[in-house]
């Protein structure tokens, strides 16, 4: 297939909705000389296609982080149709990453990470004394007493328009980068997805909007199931995480729920909590302006 004749009108931008297991890949964005996701998916474009296209993704999840539907965009001048490339990464990309929808897109401007309006994490901790080892990639087993009606309501102090730098990654050399690395009127920040707009000022670079921020409960034959799910225009890097880590000291006794607006105003990540571990998050789902994400022939 290396060698399909390329399209005679330009490329053409691709969309891919993809689910992964991420515990053995060193997050999304690639690394010299480790797996990685994007790493992974531009070596099976290379295979496919003769073309070797970097896909953006709608966020860069981290080391050990899964997804059940992340999104890339790339463009490609090979004439391949689009059933036809789903089935051919399915066949090439290892068993731990698979492409449930590959569509060409009628606007040419689509960008994963650029175009989204709306994106959902969901955080999952088993409440039992023995995690089974079938679970223990995608759970954060936690066998301490935890109070859940408490648990629920600190999340609602997350809802709406806030600063978060409190439960963003201490990271000092990506400050310092922040002011050269503007790309395409958007910053590369510290964040996984980037809101749509211009270009925010430094000061105003750790403000996010929650539009939903909730826990829900599961019985399973493994244990008690906490689901977190929260869902906004944007999140910074480490957010969620440690949003949960926050969270699950109010659940334990340590904190008191109505700390949070405190630790909001804080700006200071040692004023939140620990960082929850990688394994139970998961990227849930990526939102696009219906008009930005048309399919071709539609």
């Amino acid at each position: 297939m290396a060698d399909l004749a390329q399209s005679a009108s330009g490329p053409q931008t691709w969309k891919l909705t993809l689910a992964y297991d991420g515990t053995d890949f060193r997050g999304w964005q690639v690394q010299p000389g480790k797996p990685t996701i994007q790493g992974e998916l531009q070596a099976a474009l290379g295979r496919i296609t003769g073309e070797s296209p970097l896909p953006q993704g709608s966020g860069r999840t981290d080391a050990g982080v899964h997804a059940l539907a992340q999104v890339a965009s790339f463009a490609l001048n090979a004439p391949i149709p689009p059933e036809n490339l789903h089935r051919a990464l399915n066949r090439t990309l290892p068993p731990s990453i698979r492409i449930s929808e590959a569509r060409a897109m009628r606007n040419t401007t689509f960008h994963a990470r650029h175009s989204a309006v709306a994106k959902t994490y969901e955080y999952r901790i088993l409440r039992a004394e023995i995690c089974p080892p079938f679970l223990a990639r995608y759970v954060y087993a936690c066998p301490w007493p935890l109070h859940f009606d408490t648990l629920r309501q600190s999340a609602s102090f997350f809802e709406g328009e806030h600063d978060f730098q409190s439960f963003a990654a201490t990271d000092p050399e990506r400050w310092e980068r922040l002011s050269v690395l503007e790309r395409g009127g958007r910053l590369s920040l510290l964040e996984e997805v980037q809101p749509q707009g211009a270009a925010p000022a430094l000061e105003q670079m750790t403000i996010r909007t929650i539009f939903s921020s909730t826990w829900e409960r599961l019985e399973t034959e493994a244990g008690e199931l906490l689901v977190y799910r929260v869902r906004g225009n944007g999140f910074l890097h480490h957010m969620v995480r440690n949003l949960v880590g926050t969270m699950l000291d109010v659940g334990r006794g340590h904190l008191r729920g109505d700390e949070i607006p405190g630790i909001l105003a804080a700006r200071s990540r040692p004023a939140a909590g620990p960082t929850a571990p990688a394994r139970g998050l998961f990227l849930h789902s990526v939102e696009y302006d219906p008009a930005e994400d048309a399919p071709l022939g539609s």
